[in-house]
């Protein structure tokens, strides 16, 4: 019986080399080595190019998305998978939850353990509310954006009323918000306020239970949580002005860190940050803190000037100071703005009134 026919390759090598042997030998199916340092490079490509601080809330964590979104499509090199992490932060208003803000006391209730992470550089930016944001920055940091502003306005929420006038005599409105609770009481006397905190959701359900008749939410958490349609009703600016930088975004990073600052400054949007300037200036006039009401709005009227209303308060809505500016749309006129409103209802409301709020 003849031989099987050997392969071209062998014929090949065979008449070449005058050996038998076949020259073709089986390919092996990696290299360890070589497989290791693909494996160490891709690690290395997942390396973020920035860590995002933020709490834990599903508001947060939206909030923080939407930075993450707006920073990727903004810079190709963050788009890629991994180039931008979210590293989520639990701060002490987050942990302590059975006692109000004004008695938990100090600043910062919602940032400190995210701004110290910061400074500590276990993250590269910090993500925050700007209404929880103290008038004053930790040494070291600075907050170069505003993301724009959602809508300011407070949202009704109750199962048995449309508003807030609709209520009943002796009806109990639940909200951690001195601001809010002042407005409803100075408005509406005869309802009863409960501090009532949680995040959106627990709140929601709470009302659901029946532990409170009805609530009030800003408008800007529910549609960043697409629960807009949750509202009972929208309550006017007019009915409940909201509270200083009601519905911004600030993002904070280290002072130090151009590159962050450069990130940052390409997502700003300048019509909210001097807006919220100037209703900062405001309330660091007032030195305002948890344990006092305090309003503020600013906004662009339709001929293009800053529009500006101010408002300090008695917890019980007893005693209610109201001023009100208009000057161009320009950051150093608003922020003196901000601050000769303050010095007005500072000087109305007299030395007594903050020492009765301690």
């Amino acid at each position: 019986m003849p031989p099987p026919p050997r392969c071209a390759a062998t014929t090949a090598h065979h008449s070449l080399l005058g050996s038998p042997t076949c020259f073709a030998r089986p390919r092996r199916r990696c290299c360890p080595v070589r497989a290791a340092v693909a494996v160490q490079a891709e690690a290395q490509a997942k390396v973020s190019l920035i860590r995002i601080g933020t709490r834990g809330s599903p508001l947060a964590l939206a909030q923080a998305h939407e930075t993450r979104d707006k920073l990727k499509a903004a810079h190709s090199e963050l788009a890629e998978e991994g180039a931008v992490e979210i590293v989520i932060i639990k701060t002490t208003g987050d942990m302590i939850l059975d006692k109000p803000l004004a008695d938990i006391g100090g600043k910062g209730l919602f940032t400190k353990e995210i701004d110290d992470a910061l400074l500590q550089g276990r993250i590269d930016i910090a993500v925050h509310s700007m209404k929880d944001v103290p008038t004053y920055l930790p040494e070291g940091t600075i907050l170069p954006c505003n993301l724009p502003r959602e809508d300011v306005r407070d949202a009704f929420i109750c199962l048995t009323a449309s508003s807030l006038a609709e209520l009943p005599a002796g009806s109990v409105v639940g909200s951690a918000s001195l601001r809010r609770q002042s407005q409803i009481l100075y408005k509406y006397p005869s309802l009863k306020v409960v501090n009532f905190r949680g995040n959106v959701q627990t709140r929601l359900r709470k009302l659901k239970e029946g532990d409170v008749h009805a609530t009030l939410l800003a408008l800007a958490g529910l549609k960043r949580l697409n629960m807009a349609e949750t509202a009972t009703s929208v309550l006017s600016v007019d009915e409940m002005l909201p509270a200083v930088a009601q519905g911004a975004i600030g993002i904070a990073c280290r002072s130090s860190d151009d590159t962050m600052m450069n990130y940052l400054s390409s997502l700003n949007h300048e019509d909210t940050r001097l807006a919220v300037a100037c209703e900062r200036e405001f309330l660091s006039v007032l030195d305002g803190n948890c344990r006092t009401p305090i309003a503020a709005y600013a906004s662009r009227d339709k001929d293009g000037n800053c529009s500006f209303r101010g408002l300090l308060a008695s917890p019980d809505g007893s005693t209610v100071y109201e001023t009100s500016r208009t000057g161009s749309y320009d950051f150093d006129i608003m922020v003196e703005m901000g601050k000769d409103a303050g010095h007005e209802l500072k000087a109305k409301a007299g030395p007594g009134f903050f020492d009765s709020l301690q």
